[in-house]
């Protein structure tokens, strides 16, 4: 069984197509959560982007261990050790496990006072505080899935990854049309409907994508049962490998969760409209962050194969896709804003407030189709402390930037979500300097 991959067109689109269909199901779930919810009224929508951007955090925790286990098993794929592959997978999902139970306990014990003490609306904190802690039980289920994933797309194995996904879409959404409303002879539980929905929903893709996994005898070929004891040595080199990349995630989504606090100081209108905002730049982000995730896996394999002089030829390649498929989302925002906006329900003024801002996100999304690929590049080297200084210099523009124009200035949204371009530019510039560099070229990992 040969794992390495070859720098092809084919071979780029054969592990991101699969990744993109993959990321693309999850958002269709966060936007068919807030189409539902807007049902409910603007204040549920808009308690929709608080509540969503807080689980996002600890989803990020994941995936920042993700990150770190996906490059040292496509190194482990590029050098042709299968046999270490299933042991690595392993440690993973008993740390993603270990996680999952902190990340349980703070949103229970801690969550609610820091959503006291940071907004304004106690109805508003009610809400969240009941929506969280039921949310917060996927966790979990969520964490060994990502693992899952690093699993897969670290073995070029991307193609399966849509099938537990889909099953996680069809389920969500037949569940929160049942759960929030009150259909098919279900309660009608409202607000937190969506939250059982979304837990329910990844228990089933958690499910289906292990039995794949066991019927396509992936389990057999990568030695997966062969030695899944606890290994310390392999457990310290993930740990090793992906804190920064957790870190770098938390403080990233962090610095959202702050940002979004200070867009409900402007008002629910403001909320909602920005909430729709994530919804949107996820959604078509998806093919921006599946280039990412092959940069990642594409780079480290290629770094194992021992062609280092070729990697910047793939980044560029890798580049080209990403911008093109950017640029077409870009132009389709801008000549279509209405038509994107006017499926979550809110009315014209709605509507007329958020073009402006959709603008903004529209051009961030072109910007961040460059940056993630140099960023995910410097993941794929193994250099995860690289990262972390990287995003903790965007995140303190980021922050400060966002205080100044939307708490001190008491400017319109519109300044705040400009932020995008200052962050994205800060990711670009030392990623794009430390891989021309070379420095990467001796690190092992």
């Amino acid at each position: 069984m040969n794992l390495q991959v070859k720098i092809t067109n084919r071979q780029i689109l054969s592990i991101a197509l699969p990744i993109s269909a993959s990321i693309v199901v999850p958002q269709i779930n966060f936007i068919t959560n807030n189409i539902f919810l807007g049902g409910l009224g603007q204040k549920s929508l808009a308690l929709a982007g608080i509540t969503g951007v807080y689980y996002l955090i600890f989803a990020v925790v994941g995936h920042g261990l993700n990150n770190g286990l996906q490059a040292l098993i496509s190194r482990r794929a590029g050098e042709n050790r299968i046999d270490a592959i299933g042991n690595l997978f392993w440690q993973g999902v008993r740390i993603s496990l270990v996680f999952a139970a902190i990340g349980i306990l703070l949103t229970w014990l801690v969550a609610p006072r820091v959503l006291h003490w940071s907004l304004h609306d106690e109805e508003g904190v009610k809400m969240a505080v009941q929506f969280l802690n039921i949310r917060i039980i996927g966790l979990p289920f969520l964490y060994v899935y990502q693992m899952r994933n690093a699993l897969l797309v670290g073995t070029n194995q991307s193609k399966y990854l849509i099938l537990g996904t889909a099953t996680e879409a069809v389920v969500n959404i037949f569940l929160d049309y049942c759960l929030i409303y009150g259909k098919m002879g279900l309660p009608a539980l409202g607000f937190n409907g969506a939250a059982y929905a979304s837990v329910v929903a990844e228990i089933a893709g958690l499910v289906v994508i292990f039995i794949v996994i066991h019927a396509k005898g992936i389990s057999r070929q990568l030695q997966l049962f062969r030695s899944w004891g606890f290994d310390a040595a392999n457990t310290k080199l993930i740990l090793k490998q992906s804190s920064p990349l957790i870190l770098q995630h938390t403080i990233s989504i962090t610095s959202w969760e702050f940002f979004y606090i200070l867009i409900e100081h402007h008002g629910d209108q403001a909320l909602a409209v920005s909430n729709t905002m994530r919804n949107i730049f996820g959604f078509f982000g998806c093919f921006t962050w599946a280039f990412a995730a092959t940069t990642n896996t594409m780079v480290s394999n290629i770094i194992g194969q021992d062609i280092h002089h070729r990697v910047i030829e793939l980044i560029h390649k890798l580049i080209k896709w990403s911008v093109g498929f950017a640029l077409i989302v870009c132009v389709f925002l801008n000549l279509f804003p209405h038509a994107c906006l006017s499926i979550y329900g809110q009315g014209e003024d709605f509507i007329q407030a958020a073009i402006p801002v959709l603008r903004i996100v529209s051009f961030a999304l072109v910007l961040m189709s460059v940056s993630v690929i140099w960023l995910n590049a410097v993941t794929g080297t193994g250099n995860s402390k690289m990262n972390l200084a990287t995003e903790t210099a965007a995140i303190i523009l980021y922050c400060t930037y966002n205080y100044i124009v939307l708490e001190k200035l008491n400017l319109p949204i519109t300044w705040g979500w400009a932020s995008e371009v200052i962050y994205w530019s800060t990711l670009l510039i030392p990623s794009f300097w430390y891989m021309h560099s070379g420095r990467w070229k001796t690190r092992k990992i």
